[in-house]
């Protein structure tokens, strides 16, 4: 009796056709590309606001850091509530607090002003963010790579439509303005969004796809489990050393550049001519997009790790190239573009990995837990800056990072892989 209950209490709902698969990532990314600029479009504020109030520029930039702190590490907690009330409520949620925290910084006179501007607006993009990609994970059991990476394409790409009209705003009607409108515009576009956001009922997707390349759990396995596995804590360590080498770029493509006196110099590539900072800021944040759904792409047929050892290896060569030749501004603007395409996979490939290891049923809290790597790789930046201050160059930091991402590229391989493979199997035995 009991059994017919159970069996009662746990109906599967009938597959749900690919067009409806496909619509629900869609309204991800679309979500995605509403909170891109809350990270990527900072930059652009900077200088106004320094100009305004006269703060040095490294206390202006904690407000950044506070950002990417509480974007990634709350996601595990905001991934709890996804997979215990569903998406929409999250996203909901998230939508307001962007738009709440850009409307305090458009108020904002003091710097304590602008920190918490921006962690209200991290804890919203942190929410959103944790939940597309986590749905994504769920909808697509058979493309998850390739799911996960258009979802993370959105962030990625997304703030390239509108560097042009931050940019145009903050000049015609100051920036206080622009975070204003862009804040309250990208917010309610978030919420609305929000109300067609669902998580799949058991049954309405295909089962996990068999293929010797890809290892996928049978078991789900509870946040609380996946922290007490040492294989979690391989891919953490892995997820930090290839993020913060990337971060180190992003976060110095243009004081690298000045240092190398080639910020200013024009480059000409495909007829189009632009100063070797901003063709390259605009190239990276394009590949920087690409590589995410291209990466997770291949990793679905030929395998996450093996798809690791390619990309962390041709990291690991780009910065080291960068290094050696990006004193020309050609190829300060090649190379840069080299190392984005190499770098900006991580963000499907380690979410994708993490669920086939343990499971769909809590993506979302246990991919946040590996995200919050994110922000523990934003905490080494400093340190590189620190570096090249007391060296007076940045020989020491491409060195260090460009064997960071060779040391990743040989973990995946030589010991991800083939103790990935244990877990699978035993889990599955289990399961």
């Amino acid at each position: 009796m009991s059994d017919m209950v159970q069996a009662a209490a746990a109906p599967t709902a009938a597959r749900v056709s690919d067009t409806y698969r496909w619509t629900q990532l869609v309204i991800g990314v679309a979500a995605m590309v509403m909170i891109a600029n809350y990270q990527y479009g900072w930059t652009f504020f900077v200088p106004d606001i320094q100009k305004k109030f006269g703060w040095d520029r490294a206390s202006i930039q904690w407000a950044f850091t506070l950002f990417v702190l509480f974007e990634t590490w709350l996601v595990p907690v905001e991934g709890w509530f996804v997979d215990k009330y569903g998406p929409r409520v999250v996203v909901l949620i998230g939508g307001v607090l962007c738009a709440i925290g850009w409307a305090i910084n458009a108020q904002a006179t003091t710097l304590n002003g602008y920190y918490l501007g921006m962690i209200i607006a991290g804890i919203g993009a942190g929410g959103v963010y944790g939940t597309c990609v986590g749905n994504a994970l769920k909808w697509f059991p058979d493309k998850r790579g390739l799911a996960a990476g258009i979802t993370a394409a959105g962030f990625g790409a997304g703030s390239a439509l509108t560097v042009a009209p931050i940019q145009a705003m903050i000049k015609d009607s100051g920036f206080q303005t622009t975070f204003l409108y862009f804040g309250l515009g990208q917010g309610i576009i978030i919420v609305l969004l929000a109300f067609f956001l669902l998580s799949p009922k058991p049954g309405q997707v295909p089962q996990v796809v068999q293929n010797a390349n890809l290892l996928q759990s049978r078991r789900n396995y509870q946040p609380t489990e996946v922290l007490r596995q040492p294989i979690f804590w391989l891919m953490y360590f892995m997820f930090v050393i290839v993020g913060a080498g990337g971060l180190m770029v992003t976060a110095n493509l243009k004081p690298i550049a000045a240092d190398w006196k080639i910020d200013n110099v024009p480059v000409t590539l495909f007829a189009v001519t632009m100063t070797a900072v901003t063709f390259a800021a605009t190239i990276d944040r394009v590949l920087n997009g690409l590589t995410r759904p291209f990466f997770g792409w291949i990793s679905d047929m030929i395998g996450r790790e093996n798809t690791m050892f390619i990309a962390f290896g041709m990291e690991g060569i780009g910065i080291y190239a960068l290094y050696l030749f990006g004193h020309d501004p050609l190829w300060f603007v090649l190379l840069s573009g080299f190392v984005f395409f190499a770098w900006g996979e991580i963000y499907s490939l380690f979410p994708s990995t993490c669920t086939d290891t343990f499971g769909a049923k809590f993506a979302t809290t246990n991919a946040g837990l590996l995200y919050t790597a994110k922000g523990t790789a934003a905490l080494l930046v400093p340190i590189a800056n620190y570096m090249q201050q007391t060296s007076g160059n940045w020989d020491t930091v491409f060195i260090i990072a460009a064997g960071a991402n060779i040391l990743a590229s040989v973990l995946a391989i030589a010991l991800l892989k083939p103790w990935r493979k244990v877990v699978v199997e035993k889990s599955t035995a289990t399961a």
